[in-house]
């Protein structure tokens, strides 16, 4: 399995590339802009992709999908409960003096449980509420891409529309740290990767937290 990272936008977003080294398939998580360098980086590896999946909403995760999802002919995908974003991106772009965008559409929700398939690639969807509603973390052979929920070291922000603390403490206890392996990579929406296990053990949040 092919996993790289571009680091794009005002708001430094972990952009993902994921592919699949022997059917040359792969997928984006959360593409953030400069889809110029996505594209010649899948092109390198002689990927082609096939579909966006997105963590959330929030603007620095979708700022370069509509285009992605026009220019390629692909499928964009977010948990239905993250719509209500999508139709708020020109008035947060304006919140933070950004240029605004187009929001893309998504084509099927991704639903907590699914099994999403590109090649040889079987991508788990887990529903990780908190940092925002439709929040969702996805798994594929051991590597967890969790958008804003869990970074190193830290939790994501609560105080956006949609959020919740107790939500978020709850998603990253019930859904990932106690079900999967300590082992398991993730790769968040922003900073650098980690484990679960780290985390669980490290991470203050999380030990304040538990207790």
């Amino acid at each position: 399995m092919i996993i790289e990272c571009l680091t794009v936008g005002a708001f430094q977003e972990n952009t993902w590339l994921v592919g699949d080294r022997a059917g040359g398939e792969a997928f984006v998580v959360d593409p953030g802009g400069e889809n110029d360098r996505l594209l010649a980086l899948a092109e390198g590896h002689g990927l082609t992709l096939r579909a966006i999946l997105n963590t959330h909403g929030h603007i620095d995760h979708v700022a370069g999908a509509a285009e992605l999802a026009s220019r390629l002919g692909i499928p964009f995908r977010l948990h239905e409960e993250d719509r209500f974003l999508l139709a708020r991106v020109a008035e947060t772009c304006a919140l933070y003096g950004l240029p605004p965008f187009a929001a893309p559409a998504v084509a099927a929700p991704l639903a907590d449980g699914e099994t999403v398939t590109v090649g040889a690639l079987a991508v788990t969807v887990i529903h990780t509420p908190g940092h925002s509603p439709g929040g969702v973390s996805l798994l594929v052979d051991g590597h967890l891409f969790c958008g804003d929920t869990l970074f190193a070291g830290s939790i994501g922000r609560t105080d956006f529309p949609g959020g919740d603390m107790e939500t978020l403490m709850r998603s990253i206890f019930e859904r990932l740290v106690e079900p999967l392996p300590a082992g398991t990579v993730i790769h968040p929406g922003h900073g650098p990767d980690s484990t679960l296990g780290e985390e669980a053990a490290s991470n203050p949040f999380l030990v304040s937290w538990r207790g």
